[in-house]
């Protein structure tokens, strides 16, 4: 336990250094890993100049400690209001870092961006239990005054914008969903079990499913290849699409055509707005705004 205690302290720590710690050689130090990793615990080894061991996803928390829920509600109360959550140095960031490798493997948490306020979320222990062994659900899920009935493979649970979501397939509908687990109202596991889609990226499509579904309608070319457009255009943003001659074509929705606008002359190249006849507008109000506070007169 002490060995497992300095891998989770120290991630790289090499086999000398362990032995170091627990008064040992470094031989006897491999064998305490040996030892662990027959236990089923996740010590992973990292190669190169800088490698050692640490401590991979899917270590289990023991039972009398935090559910799964509790250690997420830690997790997202930790992100939302403690400045040093990002840095595994800070005690805070340090205990994080334990609780996030304890977490299953599939509760995806990007970078800290404390803001907002907590939201409970009643059914989120079943959520991250049918994620961790591919099972399918049956959901109850409310649409404002609406609860629709939906059968789901649940793929991942995604921290985001201080909120968690839900990434699914809807057997129900026949195609991908994101839901909000707040507005999760019932959850009951369903015979049988799933494959979720390789190399899922769950915080990507998350942010890309931000940028649908909203009212006004925006297709814009960028005179810039894909890989150069996402420095300026987030995923949230738009959906990219690679078209000729090295170009980019966004594609997304939008509510507020005025704050688009903005966003979209903070990138540095040439583009052209394709229909959207709102974005338009709202370009040209922008120009003229840019064009008078730059006038001398």
């Amino acid at each position: 336990m002490r060995a497992l205690e300095l891998i989770q302290a120290r991630p790289g720590i090499t086999a000398d250094d362990l032995g170091v710690g627990l008064g040992v050689t470094g031989r006897a130090a491999r064998r305490y890993v040996a030892i662990l990793r027959e236990a089923d615990l996740p010590i992973e080894s990292v190669s190169g100049p800088y490698g050692g061991y640490r401590v991979g996803r899917g270590l289990r928390l023991p039972p009398l400690m935090f559910t799964a829920a509790e250690a997420a509600g830690l997790v997202m109360a930790t992100l939302e209001g403690h400045p040093g959550a990002a840095d595994p140095s800070d005690v805070v960031g340090g205990a994080l870092a334990k609780i996030l490798r304890s977490l299953p493997e599939r509760v995806v948490v990007p970078s800290p961006r404390p803001s907002g306020h907590a939201t409970p979320h009643g059914h989120l222990e079943r959520l991250l239990a049918a994620c961790a062994a591919s099972h399918p659900l049956r959901l109850s899920y409310r649409i404002g005054a609406r609860t629709s009935a939906m059968e789901v493979e649940p793929w991942a649970v995604v921290l985001r914008h201080s909120r968690w979501y839900l990434l699914c397939w809807s057997r129900s509908r026949g195609a991908q969903r994101v839901l909000r687990a707040d507005r999760v109202e019932d959850a009951a596991v369903l015979p049988g079990s799933f494959s979720p889609p390789q190399d899922l990226d769950a915080v990507r499509t998350i942010e890309e499913h931000f940028s649908q579904g909203w009212r006004y309608g925006v297709e814009v070319l960028v005179d810039a290849p894909p890989t150069w457009v996402r420095r300026w255009v987030p995923p949230s943003l738009a959906r990219l699409e690679a078209v000729e001659d090295d170009r980019t074509r966004m594609v997304a929705t939008t509510d507020d055509p005025d704050w688009y606008a903005r966003r979209l002359a903070a990138v540095p190249v040439t583009f052209r707005v394709v229909g959207s006849p709102e974005l338009r507008r709202a370009l040209r109000d922008l120009s003229g705004r840019l064009s008078s506070a730059a006038d001398e007169s």
